[in-house]
Order: C-alpha cells, then sequence, then structure tokens
C-alpha cells in the first residue's frame, strides 16, 4: 500500500498499523463492523464443557476489552450473545458475565474442576484466531486452567473440527448474518442441544407481527447468554484501507463480501 502497488486492502489484517495510514493524506481508513461474532467456541458433549458452571466460568475469566486490546487494537465490539449491534432486535448483554477471575474461579470450584485441569484450544489461520487464542490462554491460565493451543490449517479445521467435532475449544468467527439458527439444529460442530431453544427458535420462524419478532430475538440471545454453549467475545471489526482518490468503497460489511460495483475513482480527492 505505502508503495502504491495496491489501490485497496478492504480487510487490512494489522489493525497497529492504522495510525500510519490514518495520518497519511493519500489514504481513507474506515473501521468499520462486520457479522463475524468472534467466539470460543466449546464442545458441549465433552467434559467439562457440559457443565454450565464451567461455560460460565470461562466467561467470567476472559477480559473481553483487554482481548480486543491485544488482538486488533481496540477495533472491536464486545458481545454477550451470538448476534451483532447492527442486527434487528439486538440486545446488549456484553455485561452479563463481567471479567471477574474470583467469581471463575468460584464457579470451577462448584463445577468440581480442580486447577490444573488441562485441555487444548485449536487455533486456525486468521489472526484474531492466533493471536486471540495467546491472550485467552494466559487469562484462563490466571484461574488455575492448563491450556494448550494447537495451530492448525482451515482444511484441517473444517475436516476435524466443523465436520467431526473433534475439539475441545476452538476461536472462529461467524460471519454469517443472524444465524442464530445454527444453534437450533439437530446437529452443529459444538454440540449445543437445548429443546428450550429449539422451540423457541421455531416461533420466531412462524412469527408475522413484527413487534413479536423482535421480542422472540430478544428471547433468543438471553437463551444464548444464559446457556453461555459458547464464550461470546466480539465482533469482528472491518478495517478499511484504500487510496483517497477510491470511492464507494464499502466501510461496513453486514456480508462476507466486498462489493465493488459502486466504486469509482474521483480524481480531485
Amino acid at each position: 500500500m505505502m508503495a502504491g502497488d495496491l489501490d485497496a486492502f478492504p480487510n487490512f489484517p494489522a489493525p497497529e498499523a492504522m495510525p500510519q495510514f490514518q495520518a497519511d493524506g493519500r489514504f481513507t481508513v474506515e473501521i468499520g463492523t462486520t457479522a463475524g461474532k468472534t467466539i470460543l467456541a466449546l464442545n458441549n458433549a465433552r467434559k467439562p464443557f457440559d457443565d454450565v458452571r464451567v461455560r460460565r466460568a470461562l466467561a467470567h475469566a476472559i477480559d473481553r476489552r483487554a482481548l480486543v486490546d491485544a488482538v486488533s487494537s481496540g477495533f472491536g465490539t464486545p458481545i454477550g450473545s451470538h448476534y451483532t449491534p447492527a442486527d434487528p432486535g439486538y440486545v446488549d448483554l456484553a455485561n452479563l458475565y463481567p471479567y471477574d477471575p474470583a467469581k471463575a474461579k468460584e464457579l470451577l470450584a462448584e463445577a468440581g474442576v480442580p486447577a490444573g485441569t488441562s485441555f487444548t484450544i485449536v487455533l486456525p489461520p486468521p489472526t484474531y484466531a492466533r493471536r486471540g487464542g495467546e491472550v485467552i490462554a494466559a487469562q484462563l491460565q490466571q484461574v488455575g486452567l492448563d491450556v494448550k493451543l494447537a495451530p492448525i490449517e482451515f482444511a484441517q479445521w473444517l475436516d476435524q473440527i466443523f465436520r467431526r467435532s473433534e475439539f475441545d475449544a476452538t476461536i472462529i468467527s461467524h460471519t454469517e448474518a443472524r444465524d442464530l439458527d445454527i444453534y437450533a439444529r439437530d446437529k452443529y460442530y459444538f454440540n449445543y442441544q437445548s429443546p428450550e431453544y429449539k422451540a423457541l427458535y421455531k416461533q420466531y420462524l412462524e412469527a408475522v407481527d413484527p413487534a413479536q419478532q423482535l421480542a422472540l430475538l430478544a428471547g433468543l440471545q438471553r437463551k444464548l447468554a444464559e446457556d453461555e454453549p459458547n464464550v461470546f467475545l466480539y465482533v469482528l471489526p472491518k478495517i478499511g484501507l484504500w487510496k483517497a482518490q477510491l470511492k464507494g468503497m464499502w466501510k461496513n460489511s453486514p456480508i462476507p463480501t466486498d462489493d465493488v460495483t459502486a466504486v469509482y475513482w474521483d480524481e480531485k480527492s
């Protein structure tokens, strides 16, 4: 970008470099948002993650704001359920499990999880996963857990985790918009099974009144936050960088794409 070889980098992977570009009039920097719900996904079919107290303990043990600062230089919005602030009917549940290592230790003790319990977080290639794994492992070790990190390639992730559910935990960003349906499926990789959630989601699908739909959306978010099948971390930011003369680039990514149909050059800029 600095050499002029590229006109645009719509999803810039190095947020720590943004001040350099923001201070350079040759470039436009846009910090937007995505549909990417970044989560610490847990295998609910494996011990100790089959116990909601353990899942809540992990949520209390992770400092989401510190995680966002470390992984993406502060760009990103902490969340408390599988939904983003840009979605209709969003409920802010980010503070339901505030950072509280003492509470995390208490819940782990109640669940009979001894200090030194070990598990592995599998990390696919994206920066948010690799950097995030290091931060989360350090935070979980502060509450007595022995966390191992296992970097793998995406083809391995899709086979081992997404297809076969052979994992303890993983960090992944779900970029599909409004994908609350994945928690109502009979089989999905993190093995969350809740008849109550399925019934609530069915009501949502069948609702025709907009007010009822919004109320049911709120109920779905709260049910996920209550059960905490995964630790909901933050919304993946969209860090856009392009030449100042380039206009019409998307600031936000409501869907995982870069639409350039309205992009044009303005040589006067």
